[in-house]
């Protein structure tokens, strides 16, 4: 069986990223969206990076950043891989020469095939609950909505937590999953014993067969 990449987002303290990287996380998310509660700055993301292992990889994610402000997190983490949850454009999202991901907002009548072939230089496409704003407010959206064609490879968030994690990963089979409100005890604090629970869910899903089609 494949195994399911693991991303926690939303890190804002040195006890997360370790209770993360000793659960078996394989990316690491900062939110350098200041109107978000899990907001941290360049700096800050740069001194819970230097946590990280080798192999574990630092995500900065960004909603209409300015140049100025993506490049300023660049040269905080240069090796980190970047993700897009605004209104960012194809050439926006490859101006800085990194690899990157990029969000698309799940909901009713989306073409997510056409958001895909706009974006095919994008590492993987996240798929995220439509709310008001940006980010996915924790929902969880309709997964029959994914077709099964998509021609990127898929990164599953939204609302996701221990509890639906397995059924989402056996029913879409992503390449990654990515989870934040899901293993909070409170916005930005992460508590260790739900990011045990929900790696172990994963690896228990990676364990299952494929459901029949």
């Amino acid at each position: 069986m494949s195994r399911t990449r693991i991303k926690i987002c939303g890190l804002t303290r040195e006890a997360d990223v370790l209770a993360a990287v000793q659960a078996g996380a394989d990316a690491i998310g900062f939110v350098f969206y200041p109107k978000s509660p899990r907001y941290v700055s360049p700096a800050r993301a740069a001194e819970l990076a230097r946590l990280l292992p080798p192999f574990v990889t630092p995500v900065g994610l960004f909603v209409n950043a300015s140049a100025a402000e993506l490049d300023a997190a660049l040269q905080a983490l240069p090796n980190m891989l970047l993700q897009f949850h605004g209104d960012e454009t194809p050439a926006e999202c490859e101006r800085a020469g990194r690899p990157y991901l990029r969000a698309a907002r799940m909901g009713e009548g989306f073409d997510l095939l056409n958001f895909a072939a706009q974006y095919s230089s994008a590492q993987a496409i996240l798929l995220d609950a439509h709310v008001e704003g940006y980010g996915g407010g924790g929902k969880v959206f309709d997964w029959s909505l994914i077709p099964k064609n998509v021609p990127s490879p898929v990164v599953l968030s939204g609302g996701l937590h221990a509890g639906n994690v397995l059924t989402g990963i056996l029913q879409v089979r992503p390449t990654a999953v990515d989870v934040s409100s899901g293993v909070e005890e409170a916005k930005g604090l992460k508590s260790a014993v739900l990011i045990r629970q929900f790696c172990a869910a994963v690896r228990q899903a990676d364990a299952q067969p494929e459901l029949p089609a």
